[in-house]
């Protein structure tokens, strides 16, 4: 049986797992028992957006989301995230049985991935790029945290699906998501939808827009060598193109949400596993019994740093959930 590594451990974050688990703890024990009166985990709410960065930059905003996710009912538990290692279209299907973590391995839920792979026409992902991609793996330990919180020993943990979505357009997107609505429909699934949200930087990711009125509409592009804005700071800016994204995903609408990344050009690296999500959650809000359902709600919003000078970088972080 072939087990993905834990590629990343030791360097994006403790590969001691000791000291891992006590880093999660202490992200998780500076989360709120309740939100708005609601007591986490959330009951069903088993679909999560959460950021996929270091822990050092990540793991704090990462937390809510995974505080919040309700695995009581889970029977297998989906990853989606995008690519950073190769282009491809569609999406693609994990060929890995296990993903290690520095806790024990997750096991994929093989009969699942085929089910999924061939009801989404998916192709296989090349192992030395999912050993690679971080987007997934990131989730694993904070994953095995909240499974053994859940169902105690390793050997009760329901399997995980893992895949990757491609660089789709929005045709493309809504159908993935239909073929994933079976799926979504189960109660006894939980879904993890991973992303950052706004990179910034003229330097590192090419996309350093700049308002001088806090808005959407009237963005300029800033180059590393210009002096500082006598606006409002360049994180105000960053703030406002994360909230447009922010309000169309719990808007609920694929189309909305496409439409606020087409204006503000906004960096969402998992704009492709969130659209996908959208979609599907837009056709399961149409479906008897899920009125006003599946929307998502945002509960934290950070950045790993405050940008003041068109020479910095910054990147968002996002955690969300939805109820389903």
């Amino acid at each position: 049986m072939a087990t993905r590594p834990a590629a990343k451990a030791g360097s994006w974050y403790e590969s001691d797992p000791v000291v891992l688990k006590d880093m999660l703890g202490s992200f998780m024990a500076e989360v709120p028992e309740a939100i708005a009166g609601t007591s986490l985990p959330i009951q069903s709410a088993r679909i999560v957006i959460a950021p996929h960065a270091g822990y050092d930059f990540s793991g704090a905003c990462a937390a809510w989301a995974y505080k919040a996710l309700d695995l009581s009912k889970a029977k297998r538990v989906f990853v989606l995230g995008p690519s950073h290692t190769y282009g491809f279209e569609g999406g693609a299907m994990t060929t890995f049985d296990k993903y290690s973590t520095p806790f024990g391995d997750l096991t994929i839920d093989r009969d699942t991935a085929k089910q999924v792979k061939d009801a989404a026409q998916l192709d296989d992902m090349p192992r030395r790029n999912e050993i690679a991609e971080h987007s997934l793996e990131m989730h694993m330990p904070y994953l095995y945290l909240r499974l053994e919180q859940t169902f105690g020993s390793e050997e009760n943990f329901p399997p995980i699906v893992p895949i990757l979505i491609g660089s789709n357009n929005g045709r493309d997107e809504k159908e993935i998501g239909t073929a994933l609505l079976p799926f979504i429909k189960d109660p006894e699934n939980a879904f993890v939808i991973s992303s950052d949200f706004c990179h910034w930087g003229d330097r590192q990711f090419s996309y350093s827009v700049y308002s001088p009125t806090n808005s959407t509409t009237d963005l300029r592009r800033l180059r590393s060598g210009d002096p500082r804005p006598n606006g409002p700071p360049i994180h105000e800016t960053i703030r406002v193109i994360d909230e447009a994204a922010m309000t169309a995903v719990e808007s609920g609408s694929h189309d909305a949400f496409l439409a606020t990344l087409r204006q503000t050009k906004n960096t969402v690296c998992g704009r492709h596993p969130i659209g996908v999500m959208l979609a599907a959650l837009e056709l399961l809000g149409k479906e008897p019994g899920y009125k006003g359902k599946g929307k998502f709600n945002v509960i934290q919003y950070d950045r790993s740093n405050l940008v003041n000078s068109p020479d910095d970088m910054s990147v968002s972080y996002v955690s969300a959930y939805a109820v389903a």
